[in-house]
């Protein structure tokens, strides 16, 4: 994709990994993948997409790892591997920039998942939101979509979940950009701008 095209004519994919943590000889692990769509400017309800992905029934989470893994170990020793779930996952994940709050775990679970393929352009929210809305008391993603209002969407958009949930953060991290579009003097940024904040 250019990086001159317009944030309201560009599709971005808009993701997000739950992970087991670190633990002392263990590597950290996506155990649920959540992505979504913001086209146009626009989140694409219809485009949201969240799967488990394999850990071993076995292996030790870190006790501070937030979410829900815990309940579902049955699930995620049965679950698709990464390399698995890839080929329903491929295109948006090569064919369009990526965004997530805090790429970096983003980043690294997308490579090892398909270390041979090129991935685009990276837009992070915290970064964006660091510089847009200074003085913030928190640059958590679960905070900023209280402090500007977004919760209600969010929760509507994902009924039934909550932060550290891969589809409720990736909706979050979306509904952020989203309203950020909408701000003034925001709305004809370009895909490379904003990845460059």
């Amino acid at each position: 994709m250019e990086l001159a095209v317009p944030m309201t004519n560009a599709e971005i994919t808009v993701l997000d990994f739950e992970t087991t943590g670190s633990v002392k000889g263990y590597e950290n692990e996506p155990w649920q993948i959540g992505m979504v769509s913001l086209i146009g400017g626009r989140v694409a309800a219809d485009s949201m997409f969240e799967h488990l992905m394999r850990v071993d029934i076995n292996r030790p989470f870190n006790p501070h790892a937030p979410g829900r893994h815990a309940l579902l170990r049955e699930e995620l020793s049965t679950a698709p591997t990464p390399q698995e779930l890839w080929p329903r996952m491929r295109h948006r994940l090569t064919a369009f920039p990526l965004c997530a709050h805090n790429v970096a775990t983003e980043k690294k679970f997308t490579r090892a998942m398909a270390p041979m393929h090129r991935f685009g352009v990276w837009i992070d929210t915290l970064r964006i939101a660091r510089k847009v809305w200074p003085g913030c008391t928190s640059y958590a993603l679960g905070d900023l979509v209280v402090l500007l209002g977004l919760k209600a969407e969010v929760d509507a958009l994902c009924p039934a979940r909550s932060a550290h949930d891969a589809l409720y953060d990736a909706v979050a991290s979306a509904m952020l950009l989203e309203h950020l579009l909408k701000q003034p003097g925001w709305s004809d940024i370009s895909v490379g701008e904003l990845a460059s904040l």
